[in-house]
């Protein structure tokens, strides 16, 4: 059966399909480049954070005596927010732990826990709040080189949760307080839900989950990276 298509068409038809495929490849990569901006654009540091406390200056004082002030070992990527080399026991219903002070110096007396941490220490009852919100939570002892101080709340595990500066926010599209999910690929990939955004021209933009979240998604290396899903 013989075409009806004439052998010059047919040239022209071979030739448009050839340089097609040829503007292809060479866009190829341009295309690959575009879309890993827009990855990149709408994706975000994730930081894995460990068991902590934050002291406020009347209690750091019983602690570890009077005048006594928070070196740091090093700065965290939150601005001013550092660690420190300095640790004190928590106390709990079942056993201690040593945490490490974050510094600087807060208004409340904070202690932040993964839920594996609690349950390890004996809490049975350990809120997950947002940082800082500490009303109704369990206390503890708290034992340092110079004494002791009991606390009557303050244990809590901390809501997963992203801090955005506002020129972040916007290009995101999020505001301060909105809950969103985060998509994170992988071996273990998985979306956190209930991440709830917080937005200040004080933070820089990342997010931190504790070691149960990171080890839960095998989240490790340098910088991993979750997709923003709003």
């Amino acid at each position: 059966m013989t075409s009806n298509i004439p052998i010059q068409g047919a040239q022209l038809i071979t030739l448009f399909c050839l340089r097609f495929w040829f503007c292809c490849a060479r866009m190829f990569p341009y295309f690959v480049e575009r879309m890993g901006k827009f990855v990149s654009d709408i994706s975000v540091v994730i930081e894995g954070s460990g068991k902590h406390c934050h002291v406020t200056r009347e209690t750091l004082s019983k602690l570890f005596g009077e005048g006594f002030e928070l070196e740091v070992k090093k700065w965290l990527t939150q601005p001013g927010q550092f660690a420190t080399p300095h640790k004190l026991t928590v106390v709990g219903p079942r056993r201690s732990a040593e945490v490490t002070i974050l510094g600087p110096c807060r208004k409340a007396d904070q202690i932040e826990l993964s839920l594996t941490d609690a349950r390890s220490l004996g809490f049975s009852d350990v809120p997950v709040r947002e940082s800082g919100v500490v009303a109704g939570s369990p206390g503890c002892k708290l034992i340092g080189p110079c004494g002791e101080v009991d606390i009557d709340e303050g244990v809590i595990i901390a809501k997963r949760h992203i801090h955005f500066t506002p020129e972040d926010a916007g290009k995101f599209g999020v505001s301060d307080k909105q809950i969103i999910k985060v998509k994170v690929d992988g071996d273990r990939a998985l979306v956190f839900d209930e991440v709830v955004a917080r937005v200040s021209p004080d933070f820089a933009t990342y997010m931190h989950l504790d070691y149960d979240e990171m080890n839960a998604a095998a989240l490790s290396g340098v910088d991993p990276k979750g997709i923003i899903l709003v």
